[in-house]
């Protein structure tokens, strides 16, 4: 996995993210937060499409990958390939492994090393931070 780069390809200004982006996306992608456990309905989405950034519209997951790891959160084993960068979250006095949009920068979740084969992974997504399209859209 690559390290979260300092610059992106896309930038914005915090009044140009807040512009498009919902209170609750802003302060999940741009200020690390985390959303409520269970309050997100792709959580539950199941049908076949993509997951894209809801800051960028990057594809980050594809359906195939999504798993229900009964945390409340949107999970996968594995993100599209070059779409995520981590970083090292030393918050909440833990180590984590962060996620970030590879394209904007945006927080997405955390991986761990919890999940199912092949990869062994659960990277635990806030559904906030993705929008899903459809297969056939």
């Amino acid at each position: 996995m690559a390290e979260t780069k300092d610059t992106f390809e896309i930038t914005k200004t915090e009044e140009e993210w807040r512009q498009i982006l919902t209170p609750e996306q802003y302060r999940v992608l741009r200020e690390h937060g985390t959303e409520r456990p269970g309050s997100c309905a792709l959580d539950k989405q199941y049908g076949e499409g993509t997951y894209v950034c809801a800051g960028c519209a990057l594809p980050l997951f594809t359906s195939g990958p999504k798993f229900n790891s009964g945390t409340g959160w949107p999970s996968f084993f594995a993100p599209i390939e070059g779409a995520v960068d981590t970083t090292v979250d030393r918050s909440l006095f833990m180590t984590r492994t962060e996620v970030h949009c590879h394209r904007c920068g945006g927080h997405l979740g955390h991986i761990f090393d919890d999940g199912p084969k092949p990869t062994g992974k659960r990277y635990c997504i806030n559904g906030v931070s993705l929008n899903f399209v459809p297969k056939d859209s």
